[in-house]
């Protein structure tokens, strides 16, 4: 039987614009017919990824996602330790190839931009280390990588990012991997309406006899919201995924808890210091089948004190689907800030645990 890991947050984010639209606005989401907040969860991910807590014990299996891995890995080093151009290009293109299908355009802006692959592709650290490697034995040797040693290039996947997130190689889907980890857009709990801030700079050196304006004005949106998100980890496939690394699953269990709970994406947040710990963390485990809370909050809530009732809201529809499909998780541990329940180093601990 799997086992799941479901993590529910409610984190409430200041007046901000964390995750923006093509217009520049916060994004939004229709939800049980009213407008509500939302941040996608490609910015949640990425937050996460690129956060202290993934850096701080995983700095060594964090992978890079990337289209310029041939210019900056390979081709660079190969110039500047006096490889010929010639053989550099080959060498880079030849490489590139294996992970991706590389430009072709006929007049680049850049002469290099042909040696960038067409997609972003996320690189795995066994898989940079093997072709630094490689480039090193290019450089000494003065030529081009065999047909066999590009193809060793592709390694076991070791970094906890894919692992968890997966990858998908349209060129060679023998080396995709399938997501352990599923992650909602967070959504507003409430409806909400996007307000406008309207901004001027001033000049410093402006002494306003001749022009007492402003140097620029600008314009841009933000709200605020108490947001519910909801994470769904496979930890029988997060293993396979580090290849039965066991110490490595529960350091990137412990890893995503954190930085779920703890990191914000960076959308303006020098405008807006929009910065938040998580109010309410729910952690389940168990073979059921997963399922989201969402749909506590189909009706949007109208209160004023939205966080308390937002918990409640919660913790009712838990009991709801408890009552119906019977028990929905095997354990489970609370972390809740306005009770003063829990800690976050305890629930680190059994989010790790088997």
């Amino acid at each position: 039987m799997t086992t799941f890991i479901q993590l529910h947050l409610l984190t409430a984010y200041p007046p901000s614009n964390l995750n923006r639209d093509d217009l520049g606005r916060p994004k939004t989401a229709k939800m049980g017919n009213s407008d509500r907040l939302r941040i996608s969860s490609q910015s949640l991910k990425r937050a996460w990824r690129n956060s202290d807590c993934f850096y701080q014990s995983l700095s060594n299996n964090i992978g890079t996602r990337t289209r310029q891995f041939a210019r900056l890995w390979i081709y660079e080093p190969m110039v500047q330790q006096g490889v010929s151009d010639k053989i550099a290009k080959a060498s880079a293109i030849k490489i590139a190839a294996q992970f991706g299908k590389v430009k072709n355009e006929k007049f680049p802006k850049d002469p290099l931009d042909n040696l960038d692959i067409e997609q972003l592709v996320h690189i795995s650290s066994n898989e940079k280390q093997a072709i630094l490697q490689l480039v090193e034995i290019l450089i000494n040797e003065k030529r081009e990588p065999t047909d066999v040693e590009v193809k060793l290039l592709r390694k076991e996947n070791s970094s906890i990012d894919i692992a968890l997130f997966g990858r998908m190689l349209a060129d060679s889907p023998a080396y995709n991997i399938e997501a352990a980890c599923q992650v909602s857009h967070a959504l507003g709990v409430s409806t909400v309406t996007i307000e406008d801030d309207f901004f001027t700079a001033v000049d410093d050196l402006n002494n306003k006899e001749k022009d007492a304006g402003s140097a620029h004005l600008g314009e841009r949106g933000f709200a605020s919201a108490l947001f519910y998100t909801y994470i769904c980890i496979s930890r029988d496939l997060l293993l396979e995924n580090l290849n039965g690394d066991e110490v490595l699953v529960e350091k990137t269990l412990k890893a995503l808890t954190e930085a779920s709970a703890k990191v914000a994406p960076t959308g303006m947040q020098n405008s807006f210091a929009s910065r938040a710990y998580t109010s309410y963390l729910l952690i389940e485990k168990g073979a059921q089948q997963p399922r989201s809370l969402a749909v506590a909050y189909f009706n949007p809530i109208r209160s004023e004190n939205m966080l308390n009732d937002a918990i409640e809201r919660l913790e009712q529809q838990l009991d709801k689907f408890d009552k119906v499909y019977g028990q929905c998780a095997d354990t489970r541990y609370v972390l809740n800030t306005e009770k003063g329940e829990g800690a976050l180093t305890a629930a680190l601990d059994f989010v790790a645990q088997k």
